[in-house]
């Protein structure tokens, strides 16, 4: 498949881009600095990337990187970028859409606080005492809920640079709901004390870069059990309880 990243140089991005060279795709990556990029992947697989250095805010430019690509894969920005931040996906969005070679199929990174929480028709970035500049989520899922695009949302926990469990453990993914055990009795509680009891087990929601990105990248098909969707990740054991 043909693949753009944008943000190929961050945490995610560069973990796309590694795996997909090894899997055989055909990648693009759009970043801001080529130079961090090259320093990235090392001559041997830089030869067999396409590099566009530019502006992620410039239409045209990113309009014209989408040509012909079967899949787009944002990881560009963060929230903390605030306004910008969904300035860049909107932007990206909407060339997906304006491009008629583009197929349609995307990727955008979002965070666990997006997901629903079992029993409740609360999220957690609604919650009191979750950071306010996660709402920047919020708006970049409003922004795919009105577009036409096969897009999924990946919503991990705290990414880290390796899995921090021993195996056995398998990747639990869910769609729309948060991916760890929720107890019924939480439709009971105070949205106060439901958050409280969130941040109490954020660790269970750590998850690896890697098995993010091979999570994306093992999804790309149009029409997929994605489409349309939020998508949680944490680890279970794989060790059958006794």
């Amino acid at each position: 498949m043909k693949i753009i990243v944008f943000g190929a140089t961050g945490n995610t991005g560069k973990r796309v881009l590694a795996q997909g060279l090894q899997m055989g795709h055909e990648m693009t990556a759009f970043v801001r600095n080529a130079e961090k990029l090259y320093e990235q992947l090392g001559e041997h697989s830089a030869k067999q990337v396409k590099v566009i250095a530019d502006d992620m805010m410039d239409p045209v430019s990113v309009g014209e990187a989408l040509a012909h690509q079967d899949a787009a894969i944002i990881a560009a920005g963060h929230a903390g970028q605030g306004e910008e931040f969904v300035r860049i996906i909107d932007n990206i969005i909407s060339q997906c859409e304006f491009q008629p070679s583009f197929s349609g199929r995307v990727w955008v990174m979002g965070g666990a606080g997006l997901l629903d929480i079992p029993y409740t028709d609360l999220i957690g970035n609604n919650l009191p005492g979750f950071p306010p500049e996660y709402k920047n989520h919020n708006r970049n899922f409003q922004r795919l809920q009105q577009t036409t695009l096969d897009w999924s949302i990946m919503c991990p926990g705290t990414m880290t640079d390796s899995r921090e469990y021993p195996d056995p453990v398998h990747l639990h993914v869910t769609t729309e709901t948060l991916p760890v055990p929720i107890p019924e009795t939480i439709k009971e509680y105070s949205e106060a004390d439901i958050a409280g009891h969130l941040f109490s087990r954020l660790q269970e929601l750590n998850v690896a870069y890697d098995d993010v990105a091979k999570c994306m990248l093992d999804h790309l098909e149009l029409g997929g059990a994605f489409k349309r969707k939020r998508v949680g990740l944490a680890y279970r054991s794989s060790i059958a309880a006794r």
